[in-house]
């Protein structure tokens, strides 16, 4: 009979330790849940917000970028005619 009571003793202690986690991981679950929930939405917010700044990054780019020259039109480096450049004068 006294392994039986033992027996019986370690029950107890081990399903009061189960009815506990039992209470306890519903809240515990539903509070992870919460704060997994306003992270996500936290996050969504930050990716919005990052790619307004990239557009308006990329707008602010090409508008400062100098126009291009037409494709196939030359460059060169020469002034427009009957103007002379800086270092070609003599010195004075």
């Amino acid at each position: 009979m006294e392994i039986f009571g033992g027996f019986m003793v370690m029950m107890s202690i081990i399903g009061f330790f189960l009815a506990v986690i039992w209470l306890i991981m519903p809240f515990v679950v539903f509070a992870i849940k919460g704060k997994q929930d306003r992270t996500l939405e936290v996050m969504e917010r930050l990716e919005k917000r990052v790619a307004e700044m990239d557009t308006r990054l990329a707008m602010l780019q090409q508008a400062a970028r100098p126009a291009a020259p037409e494709p196939g039109a030359p460059v060169s480096d020469a002034t427009a005619p009957g103007q002379e450049r800086a270092d070609d004068l003599p010195p004075s």
